[in-house]
């Protein structure tokens, strides 16, 4: 697909506001790129995954360096998290190319509304710093942290229940591998919810792991021909200089505003891919 040098120029600027979007909230921002990509500019599905797997790589790799460096990612539990997330993603992208459309968008709108709705029920939360109750498999594996909370106070936190959280991440993998979106938006719900991190810790912990689960799956969709240079060079650098802009951000934010300032985004993106979807025409 040929772009013109303004629709180029547009998706670039659309990028850098989702690479934004998707630091703080440590999603991606393959989430608002492949509704921008299939709605406004008309491409297919599975190319506009293709260039969303793309720029997840490059979210993590322009966020996760500065969140490493804060001290808010904790590349331990990542890790380890990682061996289910990667093994689901592989799994995922070899299902994708035998999926069409319409299913695919139904599928991203279920994710993307669903992820809303369990970011509302956690706004009861006052952003209190994650859970730190002796655990089993956080003593063996060390599944232990802390970071620097609001005002400079020093927060303690133990990973809770890892085989809950494993078993999220396995199919958050399958989910990326899938939708091509680094499923962040579940990596985020499963180390905040199952787990009990800290949110700020969660978002810098899921940037770090997007990109990794992401690379696994982008092998298969380069050689099956479902990544566009011409598209995805755009999104990956104006995602990247969003993703640096949002990890100076994130920082100097209370947990509580994180969820809130996404919850819009989510629920908006999420109905419009579920009416197209459903084929519900308005």
């Amino acid at each position: 697909m040929e772009l013109s040098a303004g629709a180029s120029a547009g998706l670039f600027a659309i990028s850098i506001l989702a690479g934004v979007l998707g630091s703080l909230a440590g999603v991606g921002g393959g989430l608002i790129v492949i509704p921008v990509l299939t709605v406004i500019y008309g491409v297919d599905i599975h190319l506009a995954i293709g260039a969303s797997i793309v720029s997840v790589i490059a979210t993590s790799s322009g966020a996760a360096v500065a969140y490493v460096r804060d001290g808010l990612s904790n590349l331990r539990i990542g890790m380890v998290l990682e061996l289910a997330t990667t093994l689901g993603a592989v799994v995922g992208a070899v299902v994708a190319g035998s999926v069409p459309a319409a299913p695919l968008e139904t599928i991203l709108g279920v994710v993307l509304v669903g992820t809303a709705a369990a970011q509302v029920l956690r706004l009861t939360d006052s952003g209190a710093p994650g859970s730190r109750e002796p655990n089993v498999w956080a003593d063996r594996l060390r599944l232990t942290g802390s970071y620097t909370g609001v005002g400079g106070v020093r927060r303690d936190y133990v990973a809770q229940r890892l085989p809950v959280g494993m078993a999220l991440m396995g199919f958050a993998g399958a989910i990326s591998g899938l939708l091509g979106i680094g499923s962040g938006a579940l990596k985020v719900l499963a180390l905040d919810t199952a787990m009990r991190l800290p949110m700020k810790v969660s978002t810098a912990t899921s940037n770090f792991m997007i990109g990794v689960t992401a690379a696994a799956s982008a092998g298969i969709y380069l050689g099956r021909g479902d990544i566009d240079v011409r598209i995805a060079a755009p999104v990956a650098l104006g995602i990247l200089a969003g993703a640096l802009a949002g990890a100076r951000i994130l920082p100097r934010l209370r947990d509580r505003v994180v969820r809130v300032a996404f919850i819009p985004v989510l629920a908006v993106i999420g109905g419009e891919m579920l009416i197209r979807g459903l084929g519900v025409n308005l």
